[in-house]
């Protein structure tokens, strides 16, 4: 196994564990309160992050195979973990409390964190010639 072929995979680990502590400071000093979040802020990083390893397992297996459908098969990964990330919203959408609103932007601050780091490092291996 050539562990200079996983280092997206790393990267993306690196970058959300940054991204997180960020988070998490960001919400320490504004004082918001997560407790009352249907989901907790480390259970949302850790099945982006699941999801967004997935993807890239998918699209380094298709890139040794053939290079030329790697980037198909990066917008069939991230179409079906929109699918997913639907199902994990669709909760918080049909509260109707007033508070949510937080959790909400939170929620897809984390999608719009997660699906930029995929794209760029995806943008990266597409750039590699081999």
């Amino acid at each position: 196994m050539n562990l200079k072929n996983y280092k997206p995979i790393l990267n993306l680990v690196l970058l959300a564990g940054v991204a997180y502590f960020i988070h998490k400071l960001i919400f320490h000093l504004l004082k918001f309160n997560e407790a009352r979040f249907l989901y907790s802020m480390e259970t949302l990083y850790l099945l982006f992050l699941g999801m967004s390893i997935l993807v890239f397992i998918v699209v380094l297996k298709v890139k040794q195979r053939s290079f030329d459908n790697t980037g198909m098969s990066f917008l069939l990964g991230t179409s079906v973990k929109l699918i997913f990330c639907y199902l994990i919203l669709k909760p918080i959408l049909q509260l109707n409390t007033h508070d949510n609103s937080i959790e909400k932007i939170n929620f897809f601050m984390i999608f719009a964190l997660f699906l930029t780091i995929e794209t760029v490092l995806t943008i990266r291996i597409l750039n590699r010639k081999q």
